[in-house]
């Protein structure tokens, strides 16, 4: 069974264990576990699913497509994926029995120092040939390195004005701006992109790149307002999200007399995963742009339902789209196993059925109407739709690893 395969299953259990964390803090509201606490099982859901997951999953894809064959089979790669699943390991444990703490604040210190090992290799190794999708690549790759600073800011916050600050928030908020809208999004889009590698418009794309990549650095001002008063933000952030809806009307524009072709190679699975991730995609530009709307961008936060659907939307729909659709067509995936297919459709059920509940419930705080009769019993079950169809997914990769 060659590396490659390994890592895959190797991801999909860090993205599996992520998804019980989650399922266990629904179970919680329902029936406390005296022996365990919330807040650091949230933090272990949320590092593993970010750190262990999408970056896992996301570097191995980069090196599958953009480092030459020959590089990529060198030892370093499988060292330091090997010595990044210790880390995110490391966190899976410590998190849930200490939170942030000690041994959990070493691993992901450990993540963030290989994250960079990683950077530099791939800079150094990618094909030279500059294509279209490489520069979206690299300018990911620098939004990940810039959006560990907020992480370094952390120490000197908490010990110069305490966790409770606008410094520390702002330094968190930075942190997950430019990962997932600068480097999870954009790599995820290279990935994508890499499939019409000699097909695009090159002054679309350039006019796409220009504006993903200014609105990615503008739109950061939505949530530091909403920890400075200042009307100014507020309309920096405004012009961001209509430079994003700018990139995303040329990123259409690029793909647009390419795209019956492609749906001919893809077989139904495959389109419905891209069909949900391309979806998930423009509602997010969609529910950026109310955020314009002053009375809806302090909601946005305030509603603590926005903010999970939000980041499920990103990280489910988006993200995890585009990289299930990506393995599906380039079969690092079985596409014509029967588990996985059942798996696949039970994990979008669980996936679009929580969040409507998700942002359902939202709108009912809105209005103030309270909460939905039976809300924690429905989204426990259907959480399980996504257990369920990881479970099915993993099982179906761990009986074709050998193929």
């Amino acid at each position: 069974m060659n590396s490659q395969k390994t890592w895959i299953l190797c991801c999909f259990f860090n993205f599996l264990i992520a998804c019980v964390f989650g399922l266990l803090m629904r179970f919680m509201y329902l029936f406390p576990i005296d022996f365990l606490n919330y807040s650091f099982l949230l933090h272990a859901h949320s590092h593993v699913a970010m750190l262990g997951w999408v970056y896992m999953i996301v570097i191995v894809l980069i090196v599958h497509f953009f480092i030459p064959k020959e590089k990529s089979q060198k030892p370093i790669y499988n060292r330091l994926f090997w010595l990044t699943e210790f880390s995110v390991v490391g966190m899976m444990v410590a998190f849930p029995i200490q939170g942030y703490a000690l041994f959990s604040i070493i691993f992901s210190t450990l993540h963030i120092v290989l994250s960079y090992f990683f950077c530099r290799l791939v800079w150094k190794d990618c094909s030279k040939d500059k294509s279209l999708s490489q520069r979206l690549l690299l300018v990911s790759i620098l939004f990940m390195i810039l959006s560990t600073f907020g992480v370094w800011c952390l120490g000197p916050a908490v010990s110069t004005l305490g966790k409770q600050s606008a410094f520390y928030q702002i330094a968190i908020q930075f942190f997950l701006h430019f990962q997932f809208n600068g480097w999870f999004i954009l790599a995820v889009l290279a990935l994508f992109l890499k499939q019409f590698q000699d097909k695009m418009d090159e002054i679309k794309f350039k006019k796409f790149y220009f504006l993903m990549v200014v609105s990615n650095l503008l739109t950061v001002c939505f949530p530091v307002r909403w920890f400075i008063e200042n009307d100014i933000l507020s309309y920096i952030n405004g012009l961001g999200v209509l430079m994003q809806l700018g990139a995303f009307i040329y990123f259409y524009k690029m793909l647009k007399s390419q795209i019956v072709d492609f749906k001919k190679t893809l077989n139904e699975t495959t389109k419905i995963v891209y069909g949900l991730a391309l979806s998930s995609l423009f509602l997010k530009v969609g529910i950026q742009l109310l955020t314009i709307f002053p009375n809806l961008a302090v909601v946005s936060h305030q509603i603590r339902n926005f903010v999970i659907g939000f980041i499920h939307l990103t990280t489910l729909g988006i993200i995890t789209g585009f990289l299930f659709g990506i393995m599906l067509q380039n079969k690092m995936l079985s596409a014509n196993s029967k588990t996985l297919k059942i798996g696949l459709k039970c994990f979008i059920l669980g996936y679009i059925l929580t969040e409507l509940l998700l942002f359902l419930q939202g709108w009912f705080f809105f209005f103030g109407e309270g909460s939905i009769p039976g809300y924690f019993q429905s989204i426990l079950m259907f959480s399980l739709f996504l257990v369920l169809g990881l479970v099915l997914v993993f099982s179906s990769i761990i009986k074709h690893r050998s193929e």
